[in-house]
């Protein structure tokens, strides 16, 4: 008869101080550090869309009668932006959260790799 090996166990271990999971302190930081940026970039970048948005859906139809003497593609600037412009707005808004997230994204993936990079060229070699 053989002996079965130990089954690995799936709860990882705890800090009997917090009951929360055991992580390498310096992954830990440099992790919280990452997301919190990532987070901070998306909730600015939300906010500025949303005031762009607002801006060309509650401002400048404050501004219609002023406005109305410019002209674009032939048309006055107000029925145009009632038209299609905002439309166009909102959709060029979409798109460039889209873009500038990837890019968070990538950014965030990353800093998340780096650390593993670095543990890695610090571990020691084979002596000679």
């Amino acid at each position: 008869m053989t002996a079965t090996p130990p089954r690995p166990t799936a709860e990882p271990t705890l800090d009997p101080a917090t009951d929360s999971p055991l992580l390498p302190a310096a992954h830990t930081a440099i992790h919280a550090r990452a997301h919190q940026r990532y987070w901070r970039f998306n909730l600015i970048l939300i906010a500025v869309l949303c005031v762009v948005g607002g801006t060309v859906s509650f401002v400048l139809p404050m501004f219609a009668p002023s406005l109305a003497q410019i002209y674009f593609g032939g048309w006055s600037l107000p029925y145009y932006m009632g038209a299609q412009g905002a439309i166009l707005i909102y959709v060029m808004l979409i798109c460039l959260y889209v873009l500038l997230m990837q890019r968070a994204d990538r950014i965030l993936q990353q800093a998340l790799q780096q650390p593993a990079a670095a543990v890695v060229k610090q571990a020691p070699g084979p002596r000679a």
